[in-house]
């Protein structure tokens, strides 16, 4: 099976910084897009950035300019630099990916797969 385990989170103060690791492991054939979701309290979860496999990158207005997304095909990780945090960056993140894996010799699946999430609280 597959697994995504998240790295990185804590407790920074406003204009601090953070960087987040999510490495995936298991019967993977390839991995399509990687990304990082954010849930507030009391919010819906929401996308913050994206990543495809050829590098292309997306990000929510809320964060662009702040935050970069990066991936490492070689080791399956994925990374979010969060730079010039604020107060309502405070959420937990978690980390996404559209994965194929193999079933079986000729046979594979594509499903998406969650990370366990990492909490990320910004001081004021």
């Amino acid at each position: 099976q597959v697994q995504l385990v998240e790295s990185g989170g804590g407790l920074v103060q406003t204009g601090g910084s953070l960087r987040l690791s999510c490495a995936a492991s298991g019967s993977i054939v390839k991995i399509n897009t990687m990304g990082w979701y954010r849930q507030a309290p009391g919010k819906q979860r929401e996308l913050a950035a994206g990543i495809t496999s050829g590098g292309s990158t997306t990000y929510a207005d809320s964060v662009k300019g702040r935050f970069t997304i990066s991936r490492t095909n070689a080791n399956n990780t994925v990374y979010l630099r969060m730079n010039s945090l604020k107060p309502e960056d405070t959420a937990v993140y978690y980390c996404t990916a559209t994965i194929v894996t193999a079933l079986a010799p000729a046979v594979s699946s594509i499903s998406d797969y969650w990370g366990q999430g990492t909490q990320v609280t910004v001081s004021s």
